[in-house]
């Protein structure tokens, strides 16, 4: 077969000789210039026996220069995108093309007289001045004509942080061709580098500066270039930023410049999360997955957002099995592809079924035997449980009833479930259900063996139902953005935190234990709102406005962690604690349970004074809006 001829690149070939035919006046003209300037340009002066040699040599030289320019790779490199390397060897290839003609010269000279000595060193600085200016003149006309290109759509940008992965950034941004960002000003909070710059862009000052700068340089946008920050300082620095109207995006971390990876297409727009003020919980999973590893784990609403993480994490870690139930076959259809993808020799079961279902629930436990049991299957929505109660009991606690006895029955070791800090003090369906189901799993850890605990935290960003994707949709819309109440606050954790304290719990399991993460100080909604305004570019109540809706059905002002009487012990992580379980009348216990099993599934009108009975703790109103 024939095979294909690739196409001659004349233009390649015309950019190569005309660079030869340069570098061939720029070693002539280096040549007898030296010898000018030495003599001041007093051409008169100059002595035959000093011009005699150099032009003896002059063809022995041109040959050996050119030798060398091609050695170096001076007819190679890309000089639109050339650097440091690029600049080191025109220097080192001109002071050897220096030295060889100072050797040269010496068995050419005239009368046993040698050129003067300074005549070398002002060779060498007139040979690499001119390679310079033809390599890099490319360069910055180039530069020029991506201004100029772009000079009608620039977007004004301040850089915070002047370490390498700013001058990264930096270099990046102004090379580009088809960048429209134009960096006006760095920001760094080392007094030893104000004043200097970064590819020709002024560190301008400290963080103190930043409203100032974004004013006087009409920012429009800020990136946060300091992979390496704590939250602590994130937070510190977008308290100031947010104050300024500009839209803030950042590096990701610290990982992004380890790997080399730092780039404009790296940069992410600042979240909500950079603003909690809190670092995020630590902990050593591989030590803690050391029970899941050869174990078959079983994970409930595996497809919701804190199921599925709960997947991709379990199943880093090797387990013999990992299988994934749930009654939403589009959720767990993307988590089933992605673990697929990611680690090809997992043996993997996704399994569609409803906790309701007892008949399933057992045949599916009878069949797989898992050790472990993460429970994650539950409804979560506040008002729309509030709207219909039964739903909520239904699934919630006779679902969780269903799955921790067919566990227990079948040998699972733990079992671990996700549970709320709305279960404390309840004012709504949802979270008095969830405390039933604690109580429910605390109760059967006392009668089998199966290892039963909660995992009680609060909202979690990100996630199907929060309020951050709520206010992200009605901030792209133009507004308003809806907050119930002006002082309502809320505890938050991320996504990975929520998962990796459920692991957590299941590696310090004994029994009976409802685990509960510090999340720090909790937020105001409103000025999580208001953060998000900000952060987008927007102005609040100018650009967009926030409109205040009244608490929801069953919704309170703020959330507690643990109820008084569970106390609060540390565990080995100081960001974790276990409240002690509740002591109950059993007995009655669960013939309450059964009464509220046959109220539910009769529809009953009025669900709430069956569940008040079995949650002292719990209140709400009722139809004549009088709490009780």
């Amino acid at each position: 077969m024939k095979k294909d001829k690739t196409p001659f690149n004349y233009k390649l070939l015309y950019r190569r000789a005309a660079l030869i035919i340069y570098d061939i006046i720029s070693v002539i003209s280096a040549s007898y210039l030296a010898l000018i300037m030495r003599y001041e340009f007093d051409l008169s002066g100059i002595p035959d026996y000093f011009l005699e040699p150099i032009t003896r040599f002059l063809v022995i030289n041109i040959a050996m220069t050119l030798t060398i320019l091609y050695f170096f790779r001076m007819y190679h490199s890309l000089w639109a995108f050339a650097g440091e390397t690029e600049l080191q060897n025109i220097v080192i290839s001109c002071v050897i093309s220096a030295a060889i003609n100072g050797i040269g010269l010496q068995f050419f000279r005239m009368e046993n007289r040698a050129v003067p000595n300074s005549y070398y060193f002002l060779y060498a600085f007139i040979l690499i001045t001119f390679v310079f200016v033809s390599r890099f003149s490319y360069r910055f006309f180039r530069s020029l004509k991506h201004k100029k290109i772009n000079k009608n759509n620039n977007i004004s940008v301040m850089v915070i942080g002047a370490g390498e992965a700013a001058n990264l950034i930096v270099k990046e941004i102004v090379n580009s061709n088809f960048s429209t960002m134009v960096i006006r000003c760095i920001i760094d909070d080392d007094k030893g580098k104000w004043g200097r710059f970064i590819q020709g862009i002024k560190v301008v000052g400290g963080r103190d500066k930043i409203i100032e700068c974004a004013d006087i340089y009409s920012i429009d946008e800020i990136i946060v270039a300091m992979p390496s920050i704590t939250r602590t300082e994130m937070k510190e620095i977008l308290d100031i930023c947010k104050e300024t109207s500009c839209k803030l995006r950042a590096l990701p971390g610290v990982y992004q410049l380890v790997n080399g990876e730092v780039s404009v297409s790296k940069l992410r727009d600042v979240e909500v999360e950079d603003l909690l003020g809190r670092e995020a919980v630590e902990i050593d999973l591989d030590s803690i997955l050391g029970y899941v590893k050869d174990k078959k784990v079983l994970v409930t609403g595996g497809g919701g957002s804190i199921g599925s993480e709960l997947c991709r994490q379990i199943a880093s870690h090797a387990p013999s099995e990992l299988i994934i139930l749930d009654i939403y076959e589009n959720s767990v259809y993307e988590i089933q592809q992605a673990l697929l993808n990611h680690y090809p020799g997992l043996k993997l079961t996704v399994l569609i079924a409803s906790v309701r279902n007892t008949s399933r629930m057992n045949r599916i436990f009878e069949r797989f035997r898992p050790d472990i049991v993460y429970h994650a299957a539950a409804h979560k929505h506040v008002p729309l449980m509030e709207a219909s109660p039964n739903e909520a009991v239904k699934n919630n606690i006779f679902g969780t009833f269903k799955t921790a006895m067919a566990a227990a029955m079948n040998g699972t070791t733990r079992f671990v479930m996700i549970s709320t800090d709305k279960a404390v003090n309840p004012t709504n369906i949802m979270g008095a259900s969830k405390r039933i189901c604690e109580m429910i799993i605390q109760t059967f850890n006392k009668h089998y063996d199966t290892e039963f605990v909660a995992v009680r935290f609060g909202n979690v960003l990100g996630s199907n139902g929060s309020v951050i994707p709520l206010f992200k949709k009605q901030i792209l819309a133009g507004g308003p953005v809806t907050v119930t109440h002006p002082d309502i606050i809320r505890y938050f954790m991320t996504i990975p935190e929520a998962v990796s304290l459920v692991l957590q719990a299941g590696a310090y399991a004994k029994g009976g234990e409802i685990f509960v993460l510090d999340m720090g100080r909790p937020v105001r909604i409103l000025d999580l709102a208001k953060n998000l305004i900000r952060l987008s570019g927007y102005r609040v109540g100018e650009d967009i406005k926030i409109e205040f809706t009244g608490l929801r059905p069953g919704e309170k002002l703020y959330e507690e962690l643990l109820m008084e009487e569970e106390g609060m012990k540390e565990t080995a992580n100081r960001l974790i604690y276990v409240g002690k379980p509740i002591e109950l009348d059993e007995e009655r216990f669960f013939i309450q349970l059964k009464k509220l099993k046959e109220a539910s599934k009769a529809e009953s009108d009025d669900i709430r004074p069956l569940i008040r009975k079995m949650v002292p703790t719990y209140s709400y109103q009722n139809e004549k809006g009088t709490d009780i």
